[in-house]
């Protein structure tokens, strides 16, 4: 293994309703990459016609979703009435603050024909003076992305600073976020910038350091070392990274650094006092304490 390399999270398959996700955070071994808590990778999964996804409506606090999308679309409904489809190459940032309810469906005009989902959806940790700042919602066409090439790879900044760039996606800590397609023999350096970096393998074809790497591995970097990225084929990967915000409690939906604003949250979602989305009828109940979040 190479010497930069600190440790391989492999995925723990998800079933969410006829797809699966592979969910690298939170690990036994890994809780989080700088302020990363939650990363699931979506698909691909095609749907045939009349078919779709459909995440009722459900509530979080004190973190940031990110989702960001390779092919498909998704529309996002939240309780401050946001309605918004994302395509590839866009981002949606939902802030959740002091609390937030929101779903994610298949459009009605995409479930026509036979639609595929393939994605990257994070949770963001909010730094604990920001855990209860007011909801908010932020879309950003892909054409407001930093974006450049380097080496024969295309790489796009997604949210936080890298090489030079800033994305205009509003961060609450430092944070790295990427994505980086390769051509055959391309390379990208990763510099030491941040004190915590992963590298996600979208696809096979990823080599770090000369040392070839499994499709669907998280790669956690050692600090203070530049790290070379390179392709034997065509081939893509995700980059996280950031400066670390302090331990989090989460259970289901729910993200803390208080043990007890979580309970408080389950005791607001089981009794109805979130805000609820418009125009929805559907929600995910709140599951029983034997709940396990499992890895």
């Amino acid at each position: 293994m190479s010497s930069k390399i600190e440790k391989r999270i492999q995925p723990h398959i998800k079933e969410l309703g006829g797809f699966q996700a592979r969910r690298l955070l939170p690990n036994q071994s890994q809780a989080m990459v700088g302020s990363f808590i939650f990363f699931d990778h979506l698909g691909p999964a095609t749907f045939p016609p009349g078919k779709g996804v459909d995440v009722r409506p459900h509530p979080h606090i004190n973190l940031a979703t990110v989702t960001y999308l390779f092919e498909g679309v998704l529309l996002h409904r939240d309780s401050l009435g946001f309605v918004q489809e994302i395509r590839p190459g866009e981002v949606n940032w939902m802030t959740a603050g002091s609390g937030i309810v929101h779903s994610e469906r298949t459009p009605e005009n995409t479930r026509t024909h036979e639609a595929t989902l393939h994605a990257i959806q994070t949770w963001i940790a909010l730094p604990e003076e920001y855990e209860e700042v007011p909801p908010s919602f932020h879309h950003y066409p892909a054409t407001t992305l930093p974006q450049w090439n380097s080496n024969g790879s295309f790489v796009t900044l997604i949210a936080g600073k890298a090489c030079g760039y800033e994305s205009p996606v509003k961060v609450f800590s430092p944070m790295l976020y990427l994505d980086v397609k390769f051509d055959s023999n391309a390379s990208f350096i990763l510099d030491p910038e941040y004190s915590d970096r992963a590298i996600y393998t979208v696809t096979p074809g990823i080599v770090i350091d000369g040392e070839a790497i499994e499709q669907h591995s998280l790669i956690i970097l050692k600090p203070g070392d530049s790290v070379e990225i390179s392709s034997n084929s065509a081939a893509r990967c995700v980059i996280i990274g950031g400066e670390p915000v302090g331990q989090r409690q989460k259970w289901w939906n729910f993200v803390s650094s208080s043990r007890e604003r979580i309970e408080q949250a389950k005791l607001d979602w089981k009794e109805g006092r979130f805000d609820t989305v418009p125009t929805e009828t559907e929600f995910i109940p709140l599951p029983d304490e034997s709940f396990l979040e499992g890895f």
